[in-house]
Formats: C-alpha cells, structure tokens, sequence
C-alpha cells in the first residue's frame, strides 16, 4: 500500500508531467521513464499498476496526430501486431503479480539496456539490421510473433520498447512514426485498463484514484512536449532519451541485485 505523503506526490505529479513531456517530443518514453523510476521506490507491481491509465490517455492524445487515412491504414497495417500484442500483454499481466520485486526490477533494467544497446547498434538484432531500409520483417507472421514476445514483457512491466524498435525499423517519417506508436499503445492499454481491475492489479481504491488521477499531469506533460517537439534536434532527442534509459536501467539492474 502506498503512503501518500504530501512530498512523494508532489514528487510523483513532477515524474508524471516530465515523462508525458519526455514523449510529446520523442514519441515513446512515457511507460518507460514513469515506471521505471516509480520500480525503483515502489514494488514495481504497483509501479506498473498506476502508469496503466496515464499511459492510455498519453497515446490517446498523440493518436490525434494521426489523420483519419493514416489512422485507417496504418491499423490495417499494423493489425496483427495489435492484435498478438493484446494477447500477449494479457498473458503477461497474469503472471504480473505472480513475480518477485527484485527479479522484475532486473528485467526491467535489462530491456531497457537491451533497447539501447540495439538502437546504438552495440548490439545488432537480425531482423531489425535487415530492416534497415525497409521493414523486412512486415509479414503477417513476424508481427504477430512480435507482437505476442514484446505483449508478454510489456503486460509485466510496461516498457514497451520492443514495439517502438519494431515501428522505428519500418522507415516512417518522426510525425507518423509517433501516431503508429501512439495507435499501437492505444489498442493494447484500452483492453488493458479492463484486465488489470478483472485481475486485481489495483488492490485498494487509493491506487485506483492516484492512477486516474495522474491523466490531468500526463496529459499535460504531452501537451508540452508535442510544441517543444519541432524546435529540439533529433540527435538531442535521441541522447536525452538513451541516456535516461541507460541510467535507471543500470540503477533498476544493481537494485534489483542488490548492489545499491
């Protein structure tokens, strides 16, 4: 159970409109930040728990940057991948609970060192190289097999940069690279948002409330960082991005090991 003192919600209203800001500007981010710097002061069955609705109302604001034709076809597109997602996510969210706190902290560092390492091209995945100039693994059989992998770790833990790798590799503009991210987050959080009350993820009212209530920030932080988007380069956006990523998932790794 959360003890909501005055400091730590103040503190968690900060996270939530700088991470919401985080992803008006580079289109991902908001899941990841939030929940990962929220694992490293909560059991991160909590963490994961409170971002769920945020997350859903920060996709649903950067679906608008989307037009109906592309809303229309970039879901005809993406369809399997949604829909494997879903299921996936389903699935992981299950076992969500189930899970010790230090083991799931580990994980949640380690993908998102892993999603560093593989946008830095420390590590280079297979398919995703062989995709650099076009989605190579755009079939309906690779989304789906995507899409289930990446839903299991992102109904567990909320980061859902598999997906974001995934879209990133099928060589879309920044605008619409957003709206497919955004459209992909939508489909797997409104369904999501249901199973976790089915599930009983949310354990008292409190969590409940605190997570609806971190909508208003969210959205707002987006709201800001969708205007702030154009201005910032995209070498800055990217450094600012990894090098998050890179610092708390060291910090979730050692933690969850027991080293600091």
């Amino acid at each position: 159970m959360i003890v909501w003192t005055p400091v730590f919600a103040v503190g968690v209203v900060l996270l939530v409109v700088a991470a919401g800001a985080l992803n008006g500007i580079a289109g991902f981010g908001f899941a990841v930040v939030g929940t990962l710097v929220l694992a490293a002061a909560l059991d991160p069955a909590t963490a994961v728990a409170f971002m769920i609705l945020p997350m859903f109302a920060v996709n649903v604001a950067l679906v608008g940057d989307l037009s109906r034709r592309e809303l229309r076809r970039c879901g005809r597109r993406f369809a399997p991948l949604l829909v494997a997602g879903v299921v996936g996510t389903i699935a992981g969210m299950v076992v969500l609970d189930r899970l010790p706190a230090a083991p799931v902290r580990v994980l949640l560092g380690v993908v998102a060192l892993g999603f560093v390492a593989t946008t830095q091209q420390v590590v280079r995945l297979p398919t995703l190289s062989r995709a650099a100039d076009r989605c190579a693994v755009e079939t309906p059989i690779a989304m789906a097999a995507v899409g289930l992998v990446s839903g299991v770790l992102f109904g567990a833990t909320n980061v859902g940069v598999q997906f974001v790798a995934f879209v990133r590799s099928c060589d879309l503009s920044h605008g619409l690279f957003v709206g497919v991210v955004a459209l992909v987050f939508v489909g797997i959080n409104g369904l999501r948002v249901a199973a976790a009350g089915a599930l009983g993820l949310y354990p008292d009212l409190g969590l409940l409330l605190a997570s609806v209530g971190g909508i208003v920030p969210a959205v707002a932080g987006v709201a800001v960082g969708t205007r702030l988007r154009p201005r910032i380069p995209r070498r800055v956006r990217r450094t600012v991005v990894l090098g998050l990523l890179t610092l708390i998932g060291g910090r979730l790794v050692l933690g969850g090991l027991g080293v600091v």
